[in-house]
């Protein structure tokens, strides 16, 4: 799929979310809501969810695929990564990345965009891995982070 192609696809389901959104403002269902479009939507989606900043620790939040971490170590890996540099993380290799977390073994790229609420805090990220390398670019992260803005905004 090439650019032009994602970003449509993207628009599309930022426009199907917004109106399934109307029904509820509450952010954990709005999370549940996305993962499974975003899950449905990408063939190369191999795991699609939310770890939602809980207390001081990264604790899973709705998410769609095999069993997930409950808790994620402290200040390690791509998600703490994402929250510590307050930016999206494409990470082509999950081998290359230092400290990562191996929550499923088959997982060989991944791509982190933080989610914050009305105040402008960090309070979770959208976390999706693949089971290929190279899966995600900067477009996703791009997309992605215009599409979870859809989760706070009333």
């Amino acid at each position: 799929m090439n650019a032009d192609q994602k970003i449509s696809r993207y628009q599309r389901i930022a426009v199907q979310l917004s109106e399934l959104f109307r029904k509820t403002h509450d952010p954990v269902a709005r999370m549940s809501t996305m993962a499974a479009i975003l899950q449905h939507k990408f063939t190369n989606f191999f795991w699609t969810g939310f770890y939602r900043l809980i207390d001081g620790e990264l604790t899973v939040g709705p998410y769609q695929g095999s069993v997930a971490c409950l808790v994620l170590a402290k200040q390690t890996g791509v998600c703490w990564a994402a929250i510590d540099k307050k930016q999206s993380m494409v990470v082509p290799d999950v081998h290359d990345f230092p400290g990562r977390i191996a929550c499923d073994s088959r997982s060989q790229s991944e791509l982190v965009i933080p989610v914050y609420d009305e105040s402008g805090e960090i309070v979770a990220v959208l976390d999706i891995d693949s089971k290929t390398k190279n899966s995600f670019d900067e477009v996703d992260a791009a997309e992605l982070e215009k599409i979870v803005k859809l989760i706070y905004n009333k």
